[in-house]
């Protein structure tokens, strides 16, 4: 089970797994190697090369999306049972996050999309796939909103596995785990955000999100562009299908965007990513990032990321 192999890897002096479990969508894995400094396993940890502006990694945008059913099924995890929640009820816990990365990237995730440590995501055991959730460190107060759409981790204490780029925005990254609250934001808080004179759901997360300093968004390094990142995938052919649906999208008269507006892949790291536009400012590119999902359906999770 990748999943079980990803929530592992990011627990820091366990013991290697002598069994099989099982959750949604995701192969029996070998057990993991040994433990290293910084809570992840010889096989993950960070990248080879950390992107400059990692710590201008903006919060995932909320916005209401249907759960996935693959990932609402009860599973099995080391020798445990989990019953996933598949209604939109609100949930707030306290505990240990962990991480998980390189060994992961690019593999799927429990909802079938990849995974990409450098996007603002997150794995729970139960919370409906996919959900947001506002993670807040406990000690230095720093907070992040990300995309939950994996299982794990399997151990108690644990409460968040988060993607390489939300642990590095928390300041959790080199220690491995670290004391957190999670809130999952509700399909009503998100409408309400969204609805509210002057206020967005993109701004209302980028305002509840703290830099590892506490208290201000994170700020890119000058000269850095936001794009709005479509889809992320292993497989280049992938990617091509996905900027040939989203080019005929854009192309309809109806869709209202801009004509010199072009999606283009970018391939990096293993991974080949569809992006649209390249602009100066985050929040510019957080509208933009809502009016494309508006044009593609729910089918498709839009990021605004630096590049």
């Amino acid at each position: 089970m990748r999943a079980l192999r990803r929530g592992a890897a990011a627990l820091a002096l366990m013991v290697a797994i002598g069994g099989c479990a099982t959750a949604p969508g995701n192969p029996s894995p070998a057990p993991p190697g040994p433990a290293r400094p910084g809570g992840f396993y010889q096989d993950d940890g960070p990248p080879a090369q950390v992107p400059a502006d990692i710590m201008a990694t903006p919060d995932a945008v909320p916005r209401i999306e249907p759960f996935h059913g693959g990932a609402s099924r009860p599973y099995v995890a080391l020798g445990r049972s989990y019953t996933p929640v598949t209604d939109d009820r609100p949930l707030v816990q306290r505990g240990l996050a962990s991480w998980y990365g390189r060994q992961f990237h690019g593999n799927r995730t429990s909802t079938g999309e990849i995974y990409d440590m450098f996007a603002m995501t997150a794995a729970h055991p139960t919370m409906p796939l996919p959900s947001y959730a506002r993670v807040t460190h406990l000690r230095s107060g720093a907070s992040v909103v990300v995309r939950v759409n994996d299982r794990g981790p399997f151990r108690d204490g644990r409460v968040i596995d988060l993607s390489y780029a939300a642990a590095m925005r928390l300041g959790i990254a080199a220690g491995g785990t670290a004391e957190v609250e999670v809130e999952r934001l509700t399909h009503r808080q998100i409408a309400a955000a969204s609805t509210s004179p002057g206020l967005s759901a993109a701004s209302a997360a980028a305002g509840a999100a703290g830099s590892p300093t506490g208290g201000v968004a994170p700020q890119a390094a000058p000269g850095v562009r936001w794009s709005v990142q479509l889809g992320a995938f292993a497989a280049v052919g992938r990617a091509r299908e996905l900027l040939a649906r989203v080019q005929a999208e854009f192309a309809r008269p109806q869709a209202g965007l801009p004509a010199d507006l072009q999606p283009r892949i970018e391939s990096e790291g293993g991974l080949h990513r569809v992006l649209v536009g390249a602009l100066a400012e985050r929040e510019a590119a957080a509208a933009l990032a809502a009016r494309v999902a508006a044009l593609l359906g729910s089918d498709i999770a839009t990021y605004v990321v630096p590049r």
